[in-house]
């Protein structure tokens, strides 16, 4: 296993509450600041300001392009799921999580390489078991596919598009999933424990099918083996990596919170960047029918 401290330098400035939910879309990196609603784009040179693309009056936790219609999104925002234009109309497919017995939000979220979105959910309380995983089909239907998780976070896709990994952020377990041809889960087992490391936020899989995890609390991205073992571990200057994006380049983007934090932490909700020896494709779109 590997401990090391890349060159790791700031791709954005800017004191992002909660970014989180980095995707390489167009050839350029996208991200949320989930509690302000917004969603941003950072596409360089390093290091300037991100540019806000367009705001929701809620939480937005993560989108992705939606295929065919340029500007335009599905998101994981509020308490549900929405198709949102380029000046910020929004559609929404469901709401599921207004029937949650205890506040809850939408988390995170990604297209499958099948070009289906999932997203996930949690409590604003922490109450154990209340949060959620679930999948928009083709035609708009929003599925509810696991729940008993509390933070859920991910989700994250090996290529072929059978495996999925999804954390329970609280419990700082990921879960492994096997995938049907229709998305539904057929096996699920923990994948691993990140134990003291810190809590397993956003994920990705590179095209070695190992998993990239940024480590809330732990200052710190994991890159696993897909038998589990920890193959690699990035030390990073900020204690609270949210989401990893890796480029069909070998370029790895970190966003960072500074949500929660009592004293200056320097480079906490800016957006970092190294060099690593893998690549991934770009964020899979949604492709309705």
């Amino acid at each position: 296993m590997q401990h090391t401290r890349p060159s790791v330098t700031v791709w954005a400035r800017g004191n992002h509450e909660l970014a989180e939910g980095a995707r390489w879309v167009d050839n350029r990196l996208i991200f949320t600041d989930i509690l302000t609603g917004r969603l941003l784009e950072a596409p360089g040179p390093a290091p300037t300001p991100a540019r806000e693309l367009l705001r929701l009056p809620v939480p937005l936790g993560a989108v992705a392009p939606v295929g065919g219609r340029p500007g335009h999104w599905i998101a994981a925002a509020g308490t549900g799921i929405a198709l949102i234009a380029p000046d910020g109309t929004t559609h929404w497919l469901a709401r599921p999580e207004d029937d949650s017995p205890v506040p809850t939000r939408m988390n995170d979220g990604a297209c499958d390489p099948r070009g289906r979105f999932w997203a996930t959910s949690m409590p604003y309380d922490g109450t154990p078991g209340t949060g959620n995983l679930y999948r928009t089909d083709h035609d708009g239907t929003v599925h509810h596919v696991l729940d008993g998780l509390t933070v859920a976070n991910g989700p994250a896709f090996t290529p072929d598009a059978t495996q999925l990994y999804v954390a329970d952020s609280t419990a700082g377990v990921i879960h492994r999933c096997t995938l049907d041809i229709h998305g539904d889960i057929t096996h699920r087992e923990e994948f691993t424990h990140t134990g003291n490391t810190g809590s397993p936020d956003g994920m990705t899989v590179d095209n070695d099918h190992h998993l990239w995890v940024a480590l809330w609390g732990g200052a710190a991205v994991h890159r696993y083996h897909p038998d589990g073992t920890l193959s690699a571990t990035i030390r990073l200057p900020t204690p609270q990596p949210t989401s990893v994006c890796l480029t069909p380049t070998g370029t790895l983007f970190i966003t960072t919170a500074r949500h929660g934090l009592t004293t200056d932490h320097g480079l906490s909700g800016t957006i970092l960047r190294t060099t690593v020896d893998t690549t991934a494709p770009p964020a899979a779109a949604y492709t309705p029918l």
